[in-house]
């Protein structure tokens, strides 16, 4: 029985996904399990879909194909990435974001066909079998910041902080605003997170413990971070008895 190779197609324009999926279809063994107009719906793609390989236009809006593969790379399990573009100047950036394959626009049944039995021997990550009611957790964050939509892994963020509309991740270099609310975070990280304020959650992981400020409150002591946020007398307890577990 021959096994099926899961693709996703993230390309902004519709005729060049149109396209991709016609000639993916006329591949044996094949299978084309969604599409993306952006970086990162790709992204999030990857997390729900399972692809074994993933076909990434490069200039795309908000989050660009360059970012999404280097996001990629950083995971223990993800798709091998072939990238299809117009552009012939950014092959030496693609491979060093761990793309697989490099094919220019408009694309050839040969050269997919090639790039694919590559993709395919050199790919690690197989799934034979995806349980879709299982719960897909985001490994980084979409946050907005001047330069735009950027993307940040959730390794690296320490804590999140909530004013009005706005929530704010401080993270190891910084801070940026994303459009996550703090119960949307609880919902999706659960364990992984610490409500120590009503506008506050900490990731667990880089927790170092508590200290008491000139004022009299508390704040967490958090790895990587020189201020981390108070806490307020209604979570105290709950902080001091997570922390005894920790």
């Amino acid at each position: 029985m021959m096994a099926t190779t899961r693709v996703l197609i993230a390309d902004d324009e519709p005729l060049a996904r149109a396209r991709l999926r016609r000639l993916l279809e006329s591949q044996p063994g094949v299978v084309v399990v969604g599409e993306a107009e952006n970086g990162e719906q790709a992204l999030n793609a990857c997390t729900d879909l399972a692809p074994h390989i993933l076909l990434l236009d490069i200039r795309m809006p908000g989050v660009d194909g360059l970012s999404v593969a280097r996001a990629l790379a950083e995971q223990p399990e993800s798709p091998a990435v072939i990238f299809c573009t117009a552009y012939d100047d950014y092959a030496i950036e693609a491979f060093e974001a761990n793309a697989i394959g490099y094919l220019l626009k408009p694309v050839g049944q040969e050269k997919l066909a090639l790039a694919l039995a590559k993709a395919e021997k050199l790919s690690a990550h197989r799934i034979p079998i995806v349980d879709d009611s299982a719960p897909r957790i985001r490994s980084h964050l979409s946050a907005r910041s001047r330069r735009g939509v950027e993307l940040l892994p959730l390794t690296q963020a320490r804590y999140f902080l909530a004013d009005h509309k706005y929530v704010t991740v401080y993270h190891t270099s910084g801070e940026l605003l994303i459009d996550d609310t703090l119960k949307e975070l609880e919902d999706e990280f659960g364990k992984r997170l610490l409500r120590v304020h009503r506008n506050a959650l900490v990731m667990v992981d880089y927790v170092i413990g508590l200290e008491r400020t000139s004022l009299g409150q508390y704040r967490i002591k958090l790895a990587d971070v020189a201020l981390g946020p108070t806490v307020s007398r209604r979570h105290l307890p709950l902080v001091r008895e997570a922390l005894e577990t920790l």
